[in-house]
């Protein structure tokens, strides 16, 4: 499992780049995006897709052909593979079928968010995507209580619907911080009250990729 760029592809690491040159095969989300990135580094590789709408249908066949042709990689279209990526199913799957499985270290959206967010990151939650219609006031009703600061991805087009979920649920005072764009060249970083940010999202909109941080309950 090699993690690969959040945004800026200067950020893979020297290990994950020998092993997408040693393996058979690269397990990819999207065969575009990933062959983008092994282009930009000189790696020629065969890309099979592998993603949330297929995986239930061939986690298994896939975790039988990595025993059969030898080692393989799998990425996702940014960060870690299995974090709010497809991967969980295959991982087990190759367990299952005695496939060794390594995991290396590398980028993911939440640590930097965290720990760019000023919030104590002692102790903290992932909470994933904010679900997208149907269990979202379960799901803010969960955080109410929680004094762990928690990392949540959410749409940049429900951005206002959840800033006013916060404020609804957790209280407008809830310190909250988004995170837009995580090293890429129009990087932001918001910080205030559940209240200040609901108020400033009304008149400005995000785009791109979000990641909420909010503080835990005082």
């Amino acid at each position: 499992m090699v993690p690969t760029p959040i945004g800026n592809l200067k950020d893979i690491t020297l290990r994950a780049l020998e092993v997408l040159r040693d393996v058979r095969f690269v397990i990819a989300e999207d065969t575009r995006t990933s062959g983008f990135l092994l282009r930009h580094y000189g790696i020629e590789k065969p890309l099979v897709a592998y993603h949330q709408h297929n995986e239930h249908r061939i986690a298994g066949s896939m975790a039988r052909r990595i025993a059969s042709e030898g080692p393989a990689a799998l990425v996702s279209d940014a960060g870690t593979p299995g974090i709010s990526d497809a991967g969980y199913l295959l991982v087990n799957a190759c367990i299952k079928e005695g496939v060794e499985v390594e995991c290396l270290p590398g980028p993911t959206a939440l640590i930097p968010a965290l720990v760019q967010s000023g919030f104590p990151c002692h102790a903290f939650v992932f909470a994933g995507f904010v679900p997208h219609a149907k269990g979202r006031q379960n799901f803010w009703e969960g955080l109410r209580e929680e004094t762990r600061t928690v990392v949540c991805y959410e749409s940049p087009h429900r951005l206002t619907r959840a800033a006013d979920e916060i404020v609804k649920i957790l209280g407008p005072q809830r310190k909250v911080c988004i995170l837009r764009e995580l090293t890429k060249k129009f990087m932001e970083t918001w910080r205030g009250t559940a209240a200040e940010l609901q108020a400033r999202l009304s008149a400005e909109k995000l785009r791109g990729e979000i990641v909420l941080v909010i503080h835990g309950k005082e």
